[in-house]
């Protein structure tokens, strides 16, 4: 059994980890609808096609050009990176380990989107391998840096 004072460094070591977790699901949801909602104003839809009713995005893919897949391929990576940035940032300790756990749940997300929306093979290739864990890793790199090194005296 621990003592109390090391049982209350454990939790709240604990409580930061979940934490971690938590504000980087939610803070790489929030990159990603911003971009998602914003995409329509910076790269039109194809005439016809409304990409926030799935019927519609089913029956009108054919009518999409490569560029119309920059801005869902860039929403999905940079939302994985600032969550995974966000949870390297908050959490107390394993920080690698927590920022790729966002990297996978937004991988899992991703694959279960491949599956619900269609898309070209292409893009689902694309979006699969580089849009989700090199973005966690990149954001492990990213978190190195901005994190403060403790001094020597403290």
């Amino acid at each position: 059994m621990l003592n109390k004072p090391l049982q209350n460094i454990y939790m709240l070591k604990l409580l930061r980890n979940l934490l971690a977790i938590l504000v980087g699901v939610v803070a790489g949801a929030a990159v990603n609808m911003l971009l998602v909602s914003i995409s329509p104003m910076l790269i039109p839809s194809p005439a016809g096609v409304d990409v926030n009713n799935a019927e519609s995005l089913s029956l009108g893919i054919h009518l999409f050009e490569p560029r119309h897949f920059i801005m869902p391929f860039l929403a999905h990576a940079l939302g994985t990176l600032v969550g995974a940035l966000v949870a390297y940032l908050i959490a107390a300790s394993h920080k690698n380990r927590f920022a790729y756990v966002i990297g996978v749940f937004f991988l899992c997300g991703g694959i279960a989107a491949s599956y619900m929306i269609p898309a070209p093979v292409w893009f689902i290739s694309l979006d699969l391998l580089l849009a989700y864990l090199p973005m966690a890793w990149l954001g492990i790199l990213l978190g190195h840096k901005l994190q403060p090194k403790p001094s020597i005296g403290s």
